[in-house]
């Protein structure tokens, strides 16, 4: 039996918000830095780990006020947010490396996912690297001290698999999970409001160049 209430319903929208307009921002500012491929791959990503998060809440909110337990919001939640994460993270890295060949991307035999572990660990992978390009870019920017944001999202993200973990009946736990996921999306997006302020719409990445 959850103990759901509908003011922790509602706070599960807040970080959800807080990665779209970050997603947001990074894909404006680095639409022309981005192949075809890398750029649809991280679009599709970023809006796949949004969509989870806002049926995981929209679920915890039906449930709270008595409509219904619709389990399958539930269970989707981790295989569309995991696989997101890990097709956006793929996505910086292309737009990192510059590789603009789509064949190579649909050469590739898709894997087999089974069991959470595994969801959870394509979920630290592709933030890890979403994380280490924003990290580089932070450094080309000669902002280093950004990376720290990064950094803290990163570990906050950590901790939320951990948490996937625990026992979510209970209302603390919820609570607890709620907190450490806004801080974690609140400070991926500080990193990219800072980043778009610092220029990184003009930032060359061909060559090595700076604006």
């Amino acid at each position: 039996m959850n103990d759901f209430s509908v003011p922790m319903a509602l706070a599960d929208y807040i970080p959800v918000i807080l990665i779209a307009a970050a997603s947001v921002l990074l894909l404006c500012e680095l639409y022309d830095k981005m192949s075809k491929g890398a750029f649809a791959l991280f679009a599709t990503g970023v809006i796949d780990v949004t969509i989870a998060g806002a049926l995981k809440a929209t679920w915890k909110l039906l449930y709270a006020v008595g409509a219904c337990n619709f389990e399958a919001l539930d269970a989707m939640f981790f295989p569309v947010q995991s696989i997101g994460f890990l097709l956006a993270g793929i996505g910086l890295l292309l737009m990192l490396v510059q590789m603009t060949s789509n064949n190579a991307l649909l050469a590739v035999a898709p894997p087999v996912f089974s069991g959470t572990f595994v969801f959870v660990g394509l979920m630290i992978v592709g933030l890890g690297i979403m994380d280490a390009v924003l990290c580089i870019l932070s450094a080309k920017l000669k902002k280093p001290w950004f990376i720290a944001i990064f950094v803290l999202s990163f570990v906050c993200s950590l901790c939320m698999g951990y948490l996937s973990s625990r026992d979510f009946a209970e209302a603390s736990m919820n609570w607890i999970a709620e907190g450490v996921n806004v801080v974690g999306q609140g400070t991926f997006l500080l990193g990219a409001l800072l980043l778009r302020k610092n220029g990184l719409a003009a930032l060359k990445l061909r060559g090595g160049d700076e604006a």
